[in-house]
Protein backbone atom coordinates (compact mmCIF):
# COMPACT_ATOMS: atom_id res chain seq x y z
CA UNK A 1 0.00 0.00 0.00
CA UNK A 2 1.00 3.56 -0.86
CA UNK A 3 0.13 6.94 0.53
CA UNK A 4 0.00 10.37 -1.88
CA UNK A 5 -0.28 13.57 0.12
CA UNK A 6 -1.33 16.23 -2.36
CA UNK A 7 0.86 19.45 -2.25
CA UNK A 8 -0.01 22.88 -3.11
CA UNK A 9 1.42 22.74 -6.37
CA UNK A 10 -0.80 19.52 -7.48
CA UNK A 11 -3.95 20.97 -5.73
CA UNK A 12 -6.63 21.90 -7.98
CA UNK A 13 -6.49 18.89 -10.33
CA UNK A 14 -9.52 16.05 -11.18
CA UNK A 15 -8.72 12.59 -8.95
CA UNK A 16 -8.72 11.03 -11.97
CA UNK A 17 -6.76 12.93 -13.87
CA UNK A 18 -3.83 13.40 -11.27
CA UNK A 19 -4.04 9.62 -11.05
CA UNK A 20 -3.90 8.83 -14.91
CA UNK A 21 -0.25 11.30 -14.31
CA UNK A 22 0.96 9.06 -11.53
CA UNK A 23 0.65 5.87 -13.06
CA UNK A 24 0.39 6.23 -16.74
CA UNK A 25 0.92 2.73 -17.76
CA UNK A 26 -3.12 2.52 -16.39
CA UNK A 27 -5.68 2.83 -18.60
CA UNK A 28 -8.67 4.84 -17.16
CA UNK A 29 -10.70 2.02 -17.25
CA UNK A 30 -8.29 0.45 -14.85
CA UNK A 31 -8.33 3.12 -12.42
CA UNK A 32 -12.39 3.96 -12.31
CA UNK A 33 -12.31 -0.22 -11.86
CA UNK A 34 -9.71 0.58 -8.99
CA UNK A 35 -12.02 3.49 -7.42
CA UNK A 36 -14.95 1.33 -7.67
CA UNK A 37 -13.38 -1.53 -5.23
CA UNK A 38 -11.88 0.86 -2.67
CA UNK A 39 -8.17 -0.03 -4.03
CA UNK A 40 -7.92 3.49 -4.53
CA UNK A 41 -9.14 5.90 -1.97
CA UNK A 42 -9.36 9.34 -0.99
CA UNK A 43 -9.10 10.78 2.65
CA UNK A 44 -9.91 7.13 3.54
CA UNK A 45 -13.35 7.31 1.35
CA UNK A 46 -14.33 5.38 -1.75
CA UNK A 47 -13.88 7.96 -4.82
CA UNK A 48 -15.25 8.37 -8.22
CA UNK A 49 -12.72 10.18 -9.92
CA UNK A 50 -13.86 13.59 -10.57
CA UNK A 51 -13.01 15.17 -7.12
CA UNK A 52 -11.32 18.10 -6.93
CA UNK A 53 -8.11 17.29 -4.80
CA UNK A 54 -6.64 19.82 -2.37
CA UNK A 55 -3.78 20.78 -0.61
CA UNK A 56 -3.15 18.01 2.52
CA UNK A 57 -5.42 15.65 0.49
CA UNK A 58 -4.46 11.48 1.19
CA UNK A 59 -4.99 9.28 -1.62
CA UNK A 60 -4.54 5.56 -0.74
CA UNK A 61 -3.15 3.16 -3.22
CA UNK A 62 -3.77 -0.47 -2.50
CA UNK A 63 -1.77 -2.09 -4.61
CA UNK A 64 1.70 -4.23 -4.13
CA UNK A 65 5.12 -2.24 -4.73
CA UNK A 66 5.67 -4.56 -7.65
CA UNK A 67 2.21 -3.53 -8.81
CA UNK A 68 3.12 0.21 -8.91
CA UNK A 69 6.42 -0.33 -10.06
CA UNK A 70 4.84 -1.24 -13.52
CA UNK A 71 1.91 1.22 -12.92
CA UNK A 72 4.14 3.94 -12.49
CA UNK A 73 6.76 3.65 -15.19
CA UNK A 74 9.36 4.62 -12.43
CA UNK A 75 12.67 3.61 -14.54
CA UNK A 76 10.95 6.27 -17.65
CA UNK A 77 10.50 8.89 -14.95
CA UNK A 78 13.78 8.19 -13.27
CA UNK A 79 15.50 8.18 -17.24
CA UNK A 80 13.81 11.47 -17.55
CA UNK A 81 15.39 13.62 -14.45
CA UNK A 82 18.75 11.99 -15.34
CA UNK A 83 18.66 13.61 -18.99
CA UNK A 84 17.68 16.74 -17.61
CA UNK A 85 20.27 17.03 -14.86
CA UNK A 86 23.00 15.84 -17.15
CA UNK A 87 21.49 18.41 -20.00
CA UNK A 88 24.69 20.35 -21.28
CA UNK A 89 23.99 24.01 -22.04
CA UNK A 90 25.88 25.44 -24.54
CA UNK A 91 28.04 28.88 -24.17
CA UNK A 92 24.44 30.37 -26.04
CA UNK A 93 22.24 28.80 -24.05
CA UNK A 94 24.06 29.89 -21.08
CA UNK A 95 24.10 33.01 -21.55
CA UNK A 96 20.60 33.70 -22.45
CA UNK A 97 19.88 32.00 -18.56
CA UNK A 98 21.60 34.91 -17.33
CA UNK A 99 19.42 37.67 -19.18
CA UNK A 100 16.31 35.99 -18.02
CA UNK A 101 14.54 38.34 -14.95
CA UNK A 102 11.85 37.77 -12.64
CA UNK A 103 9.23 40.50 -12.69
CA UNK A 104 6.66 39.02 -10.45
CA UNK A 105 6.85 36.19 -8.35
CA UNK A 106 3.65 34.77 -6.24
CA UNK A 107 2.91 31.12 -4.46
CA UNK A 108 1.05 30.47 -7.76
CA UNK A 109 2.29 32.38 -10.34
CA UNK A 110 6.02 33.63 -12.15
CA UNK A 111 6.32 36.05 -14.47
CA UNK A 112 9.61 36.54 -16.75
CA UNK A 113 10.94 38.62 -19.11
CA UNK A 114 12.36 36.46 -22.06
CA UNK A 115 15.75 37.69 -23.35
CA UNK A 116 15.32 37.55 -27.46
CA UNK A 117 16.92 34.45 -28.68
CA UNK A 118 15.33 31.79 -26.04
CA UNK A 119 12.50 29.73 -27.49
CA UNK A 120 9.35 29.80 -25.05
CA UNK A 121 9.18 25.66 -25.64
CA UNK A 122 11.57 23.82 -27.04
CA UNK A 123 10.63 22.45 -30.62
CA UNK A 124 13.67 19.43 -30.50
CA UNK A 125 15.29 17.57 -27.64
CA UNK A 126 18.37 19.33 -27.68
CA UNK A 127 16.47 22.51 -27.37
CA UNK A 128 16.74 24.75 -24.28
CA UNK A 129 13.53 26.77 -23.46
CA UNK A 130 12.30 28.92 -20.96
CA UNK A 131 9.92 26.57 -19.58
CA UNK A 132 13.36 24.46 -18.93
CA UNK A 133 14.22 27.47 -16.96
CA UNK A 134 11.20 27.36 -15.12
CA UNK A 135 11.53 24.05 -14.03
CA UNK A 136 15.09 24.56 -12.94
CA UNK A 137 14.28 27.47 -11.31
CA UNK A 138 11.33 26.57 -9.33
CA UNK A 139 13.81 23.35 -8.40
CA UNK A 140 16.65 25.57 -7.06
CA UNK A 141 14.43 27.72 -5.42
CA UNK A 142 12.42 24.85 -3.25
CA UNK A 143 9.24 26.00 -5.15
CA UNK A 144 8.30 22.58 -6.41
CA UNK A 145 9.75 19.08 -4.95
CA UNK A 146 11.16 16.38 -7.56
CA UNK A 147 8.67 13.83 -6.44
CA UNK A 148 5.83 16.24 -7.79
CA UNK A 149 7.07 16.88 -11.27
CA UNK A 150 5.50 12.82 -11.85
CA UNK A 151 2.06 14.79 -11.68
CA UNK A 152 2.58 18.57 -12.16
CA UNK A 153 5.17 20.33 -14.33
CA UNK A 154 5.28 24.48 -14.04
CA UNK A 155 4.95 25.42 -17.58
CA UNK A 156 4.26 28.86 -19.26
CA UNK A 157 1.15 30.46 -20.12
CA UNK A 158 1.50 32.06 -23.19
CA UNK A 159 4.48 32.07 -26.13
CA UNK A 160 6.49 34.52 -27.50
CA UNK A 161 8.46 34.27 -31.27
CA UNK A 162 11.99 33.44 -30.32
CA UNK A 163 13.15 36.66 -31.14
CA UNK A 164 10.69 38.67 -28.97
CA UNK A 165 11.67 39.40 -26.24
CA UNK A 166 9.16 40.40 -22.75
CA UNK A 167 6.85 39.50 -20.64
CA UNK A 168 6.07 35.47 -20.02
CA UNK A 169 3.30 34.26 -17.48
CA UNK A 170 4.38 30.81 -15.92
CA UNK A 171 2.31 28.87 -13.64
CA UNK A 172 4.04 26.63 -10.60
CA UNK A 173 0.67 25.29 -9.44
CA UNK A 174 -1.96 23.82 -10.66
CA UNK A 175 -4.33 26.26 -9.87
CA UNK A 176 -2.12 29.40 -11.30
CA UNK A 177 -1.76 27.64 -14.72
CA UNK A 178 -5.66 27.71 -14.78
CA UNK A 179 -5.95 31.14 -13.79
CA UNK A 180 -3.93 32.48 -16.26
CA UNK A 181 -5.46 30.05 -19.09
CA UNK A 182 -8.92 31.40 -17.94
CA UNK A 183 -8.12 35.13 -18.21
CA UNK A 184 -5.55 34.60 -21.84
CA UNK A 185 -8.50 32.27 -22.95
CA UNK A 186 -11.91 35.09 -21.84
CA UNK A 187 -9.36 38.03 -22.71
CA UNK A 188 -9.50 38.89 -19.16
CA UNK A 189 -5.89 40.95 -19.29
CA UNK A 190 -4.69 43.66 -21.68
CA UNK A 191 -1.52 42.97 -23.46
CA UNK A 192 0.79 45.50 -24.76
CA UNK A 193 3.70 45.51 -27.55
CA UNK A 194 6.24 48.19 -27.81
CA UNK A 195 7.65 47.82 -31.73
CA UNK A 196 9.67 49.85 -33.43
CA UNK A 197 9.02 50.02 -37.26
CA UNK A 198 10.17 51.56 -40.29
CA UNK A 199 8.94 54.63 -42.04
CA UNK A 200 6.46 57.30 -40.21
CA UNK A 201 3.36 56.76 -39.01
CA UNK A 202 0.76 59.19 -37.76
CA UNK A 203 -2.18 57.94 -36.96
CA UNK A 204 -3.27 55.53 -34.44
CA UNK A 205 -5.55 52.27 -36.00
CA UNK A 206 -7.44 49.22 -35.24
CA UNK A 207 -7.00 46.94 -37.48
CA UNK A 208 -8.84 43.72 -38.64
CA UNK A 209 -8.45 40.91 -41.17
CA UNK A 210 -8.14 37.00 -41.24
CA UNK A 211 -5.05 35.20 -41.05
CA UNK A 212 -3.84 31.74 -42.59
CA UNK A 213 -0.49 30.22 -41.15
CA UNK A 214 1.42 28.49 -43.87
CA UNK A 215 3.01 25.74 -40.93
CA UNK A 216 5.62 24.68 -44.43
CA UNK A 217 7.71 27.88 -44.20
CA UNK A 218 6.14 29.15 -40.82
CA UNK A 219 4.69 32.60 -42.30
CA UNK A 220 1.50 33.94 -41.96
CA UNK A 221 -0.53 35.77 -44.76
CA UNK A 222 -3.65 38.25 -43.91
CA UNK A 223 -6.63 39.07 -45.99
CA UNK A 224 -9.53 41.19 -46.04
CA UNK A 225 -12.49 38.70 -46.46
CA UNK A 226 -12.53 35.52 -43.80
CA UNK A 227 -11.34 32.24 -46.52
CA UNK A 228 -10.76 28.77 -45.56
CA UNK A 229 -8.69 28.20 -42.75
CA UNK A 230 -7.98 31.70 -41.80
CA UNK A 231 -8.79 32.75 -38.23
CA UNK A 232 -9.94 36.54 -37.80
CA UNK A 233 -7.22 38.96 -35.64
CA UNK A 234 -7.79 42.20 -34.59
CA UNK A 235 -4.81 44.69 -33.62
CA UNK A 236 -4.76 48.44 -31.77
CA UNK A 237 -2.21 50.56 -32.79
CA UNK A 238 -1.39 53.48 -31.23
CA UNK A 239 1.51 55.67 -32.30
CA UNK A 240 3.59 57.14 -29.39
CA UNK A 241 6.07 58.73 -31.36
CA UNK A 242 7.53 59.48 -34.79
CA UNK A 243 10.53 60.27 -37.07
CA UNK A 244 11.08 60.65 -41.16
CA UNK A 245 12.98 56.85 -41.11
CA UNK A 246 11.27 55.22 -38.01
CA UNK A 247 7.99 55.27 -35.38
CA UNK A 248 7.61 54.12 -32.24
CA UNK A 249 4.73 52.14 -31.33
CA UNK A 250 2.44 50.99 -28.25
CA UNK A 251 0.13 47.63 -29.44
CA UNK A 252 -2.44 46.27 -28.04
CA UNK A 253 -3.42 42.22 -29.07
CA UNK A 254 -7.27 41.89 -28.78
CA UNK A 255 -6.67 38.75 -30.53
CA UNK A 256 -3.05 36.22 -30.32
CA UNK A 257 -2.52 34.49 -33.01
CA UNK A 258 1.07 33.79 -34.63
CA UNK A 259 3.22 36.72 -36.30
CA UNK A 260 -0.05 38.39 -35.67
CA UNK A 261 1.48 41.89 -35.09
CA UNK A 262 4.73 41.27 -37.63
CA UNK A 263 2.11 40.42 -40.17
CA UNK A 264 -0.38 43.02 -39.44
CA UNK A 265 2.58 46.27 -39.38
CA UNK A 266 4.27 44.62 -42.50
CA UNK A 267 0.82 44.89 -44.28
CA UNK A 268 0.14 48.42 -43.54
CA UNK A 269 3.21 49.34 -45.48
CA UNK A 270 5.46 49.87 -41.50
CA UNK A 271 7.39 46.42 -40.90
CA UNK A 272 8.91 46.20 -37.62
CA UNK A 273 12.76 46.75 -37.68
CA UNK A 274 14.84 43.90 -37.96
CA UNK A 275 12.29 41.38 -39.02
CA UNK A 276 13.57 39.71 -42.02
CA UNK A 277 10.73 37.41 -42.57
CA UNK A 278 8.46 39.85 -42.64
CA UNK A 279 10.46 43.38 -43.61
CA UNK A 280 12.67 44.80 -45.27
CA UNK A 281 16.12 43.30 -45.48
CA UNK A 282 18.15 46.51 -47.13
CA UNK A 283 16.75 48.31 -44.56
CA UNK A 284 17.64 45.47 -41.79
CA UNK A 285 21.03 44.56 -42.95
CA UNK A 286 21.83 48.31 -42.19
CA UNK A 287 20.64 48.10 -38.68
CA UNK A 288 22.78 44.75 -38.26
CA UNK A 289 25.62 46.08 -39.67
CA UNK A 290 25.85 49.26 -37.82
CA UNK A 291 23.73 48.25 -34.71
CA UNK A 292 24.11 44.62 -34.26
CA UNK A 293 20.37 44.64 -34.26
CA UNK A 294 19.76 40.89 -34.91
CA UNK A 295 16.17 40.25 -34.26
CA UNK A 296 12.89 41.84 -34.14
CA UNK A 297 12.26 45.29 -32.55
CA UNK A 298 9.11 43.74 -31.14
CA UNK A 299 9.17 44.10 -26.92
CA UNK A 300 6.37 42.38 -24.86
CA UNK A 301 5.72 45.31 -22.79
CA UNK A 302 3.25 45.27 -20.58
CA UNK A 303 0.53 43.41 -18.80
CA UNK A 304 -2.97 44.88 -17.11
CA UNK A 305 -5.47 42.83 -15.07
CA UNK A 306 -8.27 45.42 -15.05
CA UNK A 307 -10.66 46.22 -11.80
CA UNK A 308 -13.74 43.49 -11.96
CA UNK A 309 -11.63 40.56 -13.23
CA UNK A 310 -11.72 37.55 -9.93
CA UNK A 311 -9.87 34.95 -10.10
CA UNK A 312 -9.32 31.85 -7.58
CA UNK A 313 -6.08 32.97 -7.10
CA UNK A 314 -6.47 36.75 -5.48
CA UNK A 315 -2.90 37.65 -5.85
CA UNK A 316 -3.46 38.32 -9.86
CA UNK A 317 -6.60 40.39 -9.10
CA UNK A 318 -5.97 44.24 -10.41
CA UNK A 319 -1.84 42.96 -11.30
CA UNK A 320 0.00 45.39 -13.59
CA UNK A 321 3.21 44.73 -14.85
CA UNK A 322 6.18 45.94 -17.17
CA UNK A 323 9.48 44.63 -19.09
CA UNK A 324 12.07 47.57 -19.39
CA UNK A 325 12.86 47.00 -23.78
CA UNK A 326 16.06 45.50 -24.10
CA UNK A 327 19.37 48.00 -24.44
CA UNK A 328 19.52 47.40 -28.44
CA UNK A 329 15.96 48.56 -28.67
CA UNK A 330 16.20 52.02 -26.71
CA UNK A 331 19.51 52.30 -28.97
CA UNK A 332 17.82 52.97 -31.54
CA UNK A 333 15.37 54.90 -29.98
CA UNK A 334 17.91 57.27 -29.62
CA UNK A 335 19.28 57.15 -33.23
CA UNK A 336 15.60 57.99 -34.04
CA UNK A 337 15.11 60.82 -31.62
CA UNK A 338 12.21 58.66 -30.16
CA UNK A 339 13.56 58.44 -26.50
CA UNK A 340 15.00 61.34 -23.65
CA UNK A 341 18.30 60.15 -24.02
CA UNK A 342 18.98 61.40 -20.17
CA UNK A 343 16.07 58.45 -19.58
CA UNK A 344 18.48 55.81 -21.13
CA UNK A 345 21.00 55.82 -18.53
CA UNK A 346 18.90 55.33 -15.80
CA UNK A 347 17.07 52.17 -17.48
CA UNK A 348 18.38 48.91 -16.00
CA UNK A 349 18.83 50.19 -12.71
CA UNK A 350 16.80 47.80 -10.39
CA UNK A 351 16.33 45.08 -13.14
CA UNK A 352 17.37 42.35 -10.75
CA UNK A 353 14.71 43.41 -7.87
CA UNK A 354 12.12 41.08 -7.76
CA UNK A 355 8.69 43.22 -7.07
CA UNK A 356 5.44 41.41 -6.65
CA UNK A 357 3.13 43.86 -8.39
CA UNK A 358 3.58 46.76 -9.84
CA UNK A 359 6.09 48.71 -12.13
CA UNK A 360 9.89 46.91 -12.40
CA UNK A 361 13.07 49.34 -12.22
CA UNK A 362 12.19 52.61 -13.97
CA UNK A 363 9.37 51.54 -16.07
CA UNK A 364 7.44 53.80 -14.67
CA UNK A 365 9.02 56.59 -15.54
CA UNK A 366 9.60 55.09 -19.29
CA UNK A 367 5.51 54.30 -18.99
CA UNK A 368 4.85 58.25 -18.11
CA UNK A 369 7.21 59.25 -21.17
CA UNK A 370 5.85 57.04 -23.58
CA UNK A 371 2.47 56.07 -23.27
CA UNK A 372 1.22 59.94 -22.44
CA UNK A 373 2.90 60.70 -25.47
CA UNK A 374 5.48 63.40 -24.15
CA UNK A 375 8.00 65.06 -26.35
CA UNK A 376 11.74 64.32 -26.15
CA UNK A 377 13.66 67.72 -24.91
CA UNK A 378 16.18 66.90 -27.21
CA UNK A 379 19.06 67.62 -25.02
CA UNK A 380 21.86 64.94 -24.12
CA UNK A 381 21.32 62.88 -27.42
CA UNK A 382 24.41 61.89 -28.81
CA UNK A 383 25.24 59.75 -31.62
CA UNK A 384 25.55 56.23 -30.82
CA UNK A 385 28.77 54.42 -31.30
CA UNK A 386 28.71 50.68 -31.81
CA UNK A 387 30.31 48.85 -28.74
CA UNK A 388 33.00 46.50 -29.74
CA UNK A 389 31.80 43.60 -27.54
CA UNK A 390 28.32 42.48 -28.98
CA UNK A 391 26.87 39.42 -27.34
CA UNK A 392 23.87 39.31 -29.11
CA UNK A 393 25.75 39.37 -32.72
CA UNK A 394 27.82 36.73 -31.26
CA UNK A 395 25.16 34.29 -30.68
CA UNK A 396 23.23 35.60 -34.26
CA UNK A 397 26.45 34.97 -36.00
CA UNK A 398 27.11 31.49 -34.53
CA UNK A 399 23.47 30.44 -34.97
CA UNK A 400 23.81 31.57 -38.82
CA UNK A 401 27.06 29.28 -38.60
CA UNK A 402 25.85 26.05 -37.36
CA UNK A 403 22.59 26.13 -39.36
CA UNK A 404 24.24 27.58 -42.63
CA UNK A 405 21.70 30.05 -43.29
CA UNK A 406 22.16 33.75 -44.01
CA UNK A 407 19.36 34.70 -41.31
CA UNK A 408 17.13 32.95 -38.98
CA UNK A 409 14.17 35.24 -37.73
Amino acid sequence: MREIHITKAESGQRLDRFLGKYMPEASSGFLYKMMRKKNIKLNGRKAEGSERIQEGDKIELFFSEETLGKLCRASDTKKRETERKNKSLTREQQSLRKEVRVLFSSENVIIFDKPAGMLTQKSVREDDSLNDYLIDYCLEHHLIEKETLKTFRPSVANRLDRNTSGIVLCGITMKGLQSLAQILRERQIEKYYLCIVQGKMSKDKKVKGYLVKNDTNNTVTLSDKPVEGAAPVETWIHVVRSSPEASLLKVRLITGRSHQIRAHLAAEGHPVAGDYKYGDRAFNDMLKNEYGICYQMLHSYEIIIPEGVHLPITELEHLHVTAAPPKQFEQLLSRWHLEDQRQIAKRHVDDDKPIRRGYVGDEKAYARRHVAGEKSTGQGQQKHKQQKHNPQKQRWDQRQHNNNKEHRV
